[in-house]
């Protein structure tokens, strides 16, 4: 799979009218090109399971990465990681996680410094392709 990532960005989400949950959630977007056409991928998960990164991630805090300026949160690259552990996700829009056990799973043997790499180089608005989603899994 051939990937070029465009851009990775994540929100909280807020309540739109008084009587909904947007607030207990979190979307994360990952935008990529593939076969000449743009794609976003958005996933929605329950905002909690950040409260608890630190048992799927090496991470104890947001945001995992700060360097001169730049923060980056979990939820800048679940739709990524979300794209490299499962790539028939590509053929979806949105994707949506409450289960816990199957958002942690995602996170497991994830080269998180090869993740990190590639968010900073697409957030500082430099496309980032992708040859090989393997090259993001530890062995």
């Amino acid at each position: 799979m051939n990937v070029l990532i465009k851009s990775c960005v994540g929100y909280e989400l807020e309540k739109e009218k008084s009587n909904t949950s947007e607030d207990f959630f979190n979307r994360s977007e990952v935008t990529f090109m593939e076969d000449n056409s743009e794609k976003t991928l958005a996933i929605l998960y329950v905002r909690f399971f950040e409260e608890k990164l630190q048992e799927f991630t090496p991470f104890t805090a947001n945001p995992i990465h700060q360097e001169n300026g730049l923060e980056i949160n979990l939820r800048d690259i679940v739709a990524l990681v979300l794209l490299i552990k499962n790539p028939g996700f590509r053929h979806r829009k949105r994707v949506y996680i409450n289960n816990e056990k199957e958002f942690a799973s995602y996170f497991q043997d994830i080269d998180f410094e090869k993740i990190i790499d590639t968010v900073k180089k697409v957030k500082n608005n430099q496309a980032c392709q992708l040859p090989s989603l393997l090259e993001f899994l530890q062995a």
